[in-house]
């Protein structure tokens, strides 16, 4: 594991990021000779997004824009005193 100081990690941090994306190996922050942060590589997801693996398992069954009840059955089209 490697150690560098936080000024240097300050001055260099993207090309440090880089080598710990490609290597793989952890590097450590230290601030006055005491370490007080990792950077350690990003695990690797499989997928993007969970809902990625719904894709394709839906199945449309009649019509989707029409109101699941006729309008007669709603309180708000029954005439007056019915509801």
């Amino acid at each position: 594991m490697r150690a560098v100081n936080a000024s240097d990690f300050k001055a260099k941090c993207l090309a440090l990021l880089d080598e710990v994306a490609q290597t793989g190996e952890s590097l450590t922050i230290l601030k006055h000779g005491s370490p007080v942060a990792q950077v350690v590589p990003a695990v690797p997801r499989e997928e993007r997004f969970p809902q990625e693996t719904l894709f394709g398992t839906v199945e449309i069954v009649g019509d989707i824009l029409e109101p699941v009840l006729p309008p007669d059955s709603w309180e708000a089209q029954a005439p007056k005193g019915e509801a």
